[in-house]
């Protein structure tokens, strides 16, 4: 016999862990859509040349093939035709090449699919996870403005997920080119090298840091790793604190003033667009490792677990489409990883395992009361409940038992005086209390509890035995 179990690198819930996690895809689609972006799915599998004009090195290991069994028998050589997506970024910029003359510019997208790498085995990586991306594509070109509109939907996001206190840490690749250029690094490529070494101040340190950079392959001089590590210390939060940030950097190359001019923009939106000032943060020291963001970058923490690391991330591009299209398609965005969030969200007690979807177990005494108890569900499901009906008689306490293993908050008896009376009796397994109600007034007091319910402040349901908060629905 086969001994069951799931292959390493993939997160497989029990369902109300499930419910709980497709609770945060549903918030984070609804924000999405409240923002104006439009739904986009695309194949889990993508042709190999479309896939790897993207890749290279460690990425292109990390890919997934598929092969046929035909194609397996017919011992055909070379890359395999198809292999499944590490991202939704390259899906996307085929997607907006193949259908660029159908779609309406600029292109506001949502996509919340999963995504497959070769990861090494070991906890909390996974090889199969959800990403929840949004993107703003433009045509030719796409005002700074969209720039802004992205930190407020991020916001959002995470004040509706509530899972603590967040801050969205942005920089500009534009300001630290040009402060490259003032000390001397202005060679494309080694200015690539360099920013994605200070991308790793967080995880290094300063001192391993410039110990690299003074070092065999950058050679910078030590007065140059000082000035980098300087500039890379200024930190602002809120509006004004970053206005006068910007300002105190002293003049600089016009790529340099450019990214400080449309930094300065940003800010003066976010104002508008209510971003409270605790929720953002200039960061010099943000580069993101990815060579084509070339405008603004983000990333988001929580401010109680830094070292849960970036919740969201992204940022400026210039053209999203060059490998498959002439047009010029420039855009912005960001990806939520939200497997690996919810996993370390957990770890961390951050999110509680959810109650379940179902409101109510109509149970059965008999099969003489089984029309009785199907048309009861019925009526209930009718208000806006769900509810499971037990359709093969049990032992009451066996019904009980069966709805506590399974979160079902009430369970609903009809047994002969009840029906004599015209009323039901409601076990409420979460407050372990029993009440009667008239049979007609059973809906809507069961909305009312359940509404109630969820409106419980969060001391008040770890003090009924939830200890932890669920995440908003």
């Amino acid at each position: 016999m086969i001994k069951p179990r799931t292959p390493p690198g993939v997160l497989e819930l029990l369902p109300r862990d499930q419910i709980a996690f497709q609770r945060m895809l549903d918030t984070i689609r609804r924000t999405f859509e409240r923002f104006g972006f439009l739904p986009v799915e695309t194949p889990v599998m993508e042709l190999s040349e479309v896939l790897l004009t993207k890749s290279g090195g460690e990425t292109e290991r990390q890919v997934y093939f598929v092969q046929s069994t035909g194609a397996l028998e017919k011992n055909m050589e070379g890359v395999p035709e198809l292999a499944l997506r590490f991202d939704l970024t390259v899906p996307l910029a085929r997607y907006v090449a193949e259908h660029e003359h159908d779609l309406a510019f600029p292109f506001r997208r949502y996509q919340m699919q999963r995504v497959y790498r070769g990861e090494r085995a070991q906890r909390g990586r996974f090889r199969e996870f959800y990403q929840c991306d949004i993107d703003v594509i433009g045509k030719d070109a796409l005002s700074t403005r969209h720039d802004a509109e992205i930190p407020a939907v991020i916001a959002s996001v995470f004040e509706s997920l509530a899972i603590g206190e967040f801050t969205i840490q942005f920089n500009h690749r534009k300001l630290l080119r040009g402060f490259f250029e003032g000390q001397g690094i202005a060679e494309g490529e080694r200015q690539a090298s360099v920013l994605r070494e200070i991308d790793k101040l967080d995880k290094r340190g300063e001192p391993a840091v410039r110990e690299t950079l003074i070092g065999e392959g950058f050679e910078l001089t030590p007065e140059v790793a000082d000035a980098l590590l300087a500039f890379s210390r200024v930190r602002a939060s809120g509006h004004d604190a970053a206005q006068a940030a910007l300002d105190a950097l002293g003049a600089g190359t016009a790529i340099f003033e450019e990214g400080r001019d449309e930094l300065r923009e940003v800010l003066r939106q976010l104002r508008a667009l209510g971003v409270a000032d605790n929720r953002f943060a200039l960061n010099l020291s943000i580069a993101r490792g990815l060579d084509y963001y070339t405008g603004i970058v983000y990333e988001t923490t929580l401010d109680a677990n830094p070292e849960i690391g970036s919740i969201c991330s992204g940022g400026r591009y210039e053209n999203l489409a060059s490998h498959y299209t002439r047009s010029k398609l420039p855009g912005v965005g960001i990806s939520i990883g939200l497997t690996r969030l919810f996993w370390q969200l957990r770890e961390a007690g951050l999110i509680a395992t959810a109650e379940s979807s179902v409101d109510a177990l109509v149970s059965l005494m008999d099969d003489d009361g089984l029309e009785a108890a199907l048309s009861l569900s019925q009526k209930l499901r009718a208000a806006g409940l769900n509810v499971e009906t037990q359709l093969e008689p049990r032992k009451l306490a066996k019904q009980m038992q069966y709805a506590d293993r399974a979160g079902i908050r009430f369970v609903v008896i009809r047994g002969e005086d009840e029906v004599a009376r015209g009323t039901v009796a409601v076990k409420d397994l979460r407050r372990g209390e029993q009440f009667e109600v008239a049979e007609t007034d059973l809906a809507r007091t069961l909305l009312v509890e359940r509404e109630q319910w969820r409106a419980l402040p969060r001391a008040e349901s770890a003090r009924t035995g939830s200890t932890l908060p669920e995440v908003k629905a």
